[in-house]
């Protein structure tokens, strides 16, 4: 019995390190979509860190919306006031704009989240609650090829 386990035992706790790993420390996903190109070519693996730390704007993440995840770019963070033009395509971030359609402040807690390639994205322009907390947040990407 006592063979079996030193046997065993190597394999199981490399195995339990591995998951423990994967499960809350580092994230590996995949792009399926164009939302992020040219930064993120669809098809891209990308790699993360799911001890977050703080958020800043610029960032790209990996977060869940409507039980979907999504990678996008953080465009505002909390306090931030967000002018949107009609078309929904320019959008200032704390520099008033004169044509502006839509005036958001980012609340507390709250994110912004826009895709680099605006024109083919679904994200905080059109939700219903255009905010992510950060609750839902699951990675920071740090590497994406």
């Amino acid at each position: 019995m006592k063979k079996i386990i030193k046997q065993w035992a190597a394999p199981v706790l490399c195995g339990l390190f591995i998951f423990m790993l994967f499960k809350f420390v580092l994230f590996i996903g995949y792009v399926p979509s164009e939302s992020m190109e040219p930064t993120i070519k669809a098809g891209s693996c990308i790699t993360g860190c799911r001890i977050v730390g703080e958020i800043r704007r610029g960032d790209i993440i990996v977060f869940k919306h409507n039980n979907i995840m999504l990678v996008k770019r953080v465009a505002a963070i909390p306090g931030d006031i967000i002018y949107i033009d009609a078309t929904g395509e320019v959008i200032f971030v704390n520099e008033g704009h004169p044509n502006a359609s839509l005036v958001l402040t980012v609340p507390d807690g709250g994110y912004f989240m826009l895709g680099d390639n605006i024109g083919n994205s679904d994200d905080s322009r059109i939700w219903k609650d255009p905010f992510i907390s950060k609750n839902h947040i699951i990675a920071k990407i740090c590497i994406y090829k």
